[in-house]
């Protein structure tokens, strides 16, 4: 979904960024870890909402290229560009956020569920608190009737960005753990939001070890 007029050169920069991740990310080394019930239910054809903290965003989009999981993404002014290269990278989008246009995007993203993808939410995005889960992500798991997979992810060679999360950028050649937890079924009162926490600390926690990264 557009946002509003796009400047011209907007599809060019996405198709270049893509391209430049596809290379970039092919110097990476990927150690995925799957919790044993999250790969018997994936085995089994059983849909999930992925969920991970923001400033792993760009090592875990380039782990499952292709896949056709459909992203949540803001409607600020830069979300078109990341719509467009996620749909270079073979993603399908939804546009909203916590912060902007969320209802409509929460539709989207449920819209998706029902033709049978995969989601993923970031629930500290976009703006954060860092790793605080906001409702959106309880919300979408909730109305979708899927159950929610944390996924964590550890690099030590990354470049961190000065914004609000430390946004990471794995270096060339960088080895980089990703660890997929059990699949959670969020409960319906309002302990969801410190369970989806957790999972996700647990997560980030063993994939950062594996990587030897800095807390």
């Amino acid at each position: 979904m557009s946002v509003g007029r796009q400047p011209w050169w907007l599809p060019a920069v996405a198709l270049g960024g893509a391209l430049f991740l596809r290379l970039l990310a092919a110097t990476w080394r990927f150690e995925r870890v799957w919790a044993p019930d999250y790969a018997r239910a994936l085995g089994a054809g059983e849909k999930f909402v992925y969920v991970f903290w923001h400033s792993g965003l760009l090592p875990l989009t380039m782990d499952r290229v292709g896949e056709g999981i459909a992203v949540l993404v803001s409607q600020h002014h830069d979300g078109e560009l990341v719509a467009r290269l996620l749909g270079r990278l073979g993603y399908v989008t939804a546009r909203g956020s916590s912060t902007r246009g969320g209802e409509a995007g929460v539709r989207e993203l449920l819209a998706w569920a029902e033709r049978g993808r995969h989601l993923a939410v970031t629930p500290d995005g976009p703006r954060g608190p860092v790793e605080q889960a906001k409702d959106g992500a309880v919300y979408v798991a909730s109305h979708a009737g899927l159950r929610v997979v944390p996924i964590g992810m550890g690099v030590r060679q990354a470049w961190r960005l000065k914004s609000w999360d430390r946004f990471r950028v794995p270096r060339p050649f960088a080895r980089i753990a990703v660890t997929y937890g059990p699949p959670v079924k969020l409960p319906s009162d309002d302990s969801a939001r410190a369970t989806l926490e957790a999972a996700l600390r647990d997560t980030a926690d063993a994939a950062r070890a594996r990587a030897g990264e800095a807390a």
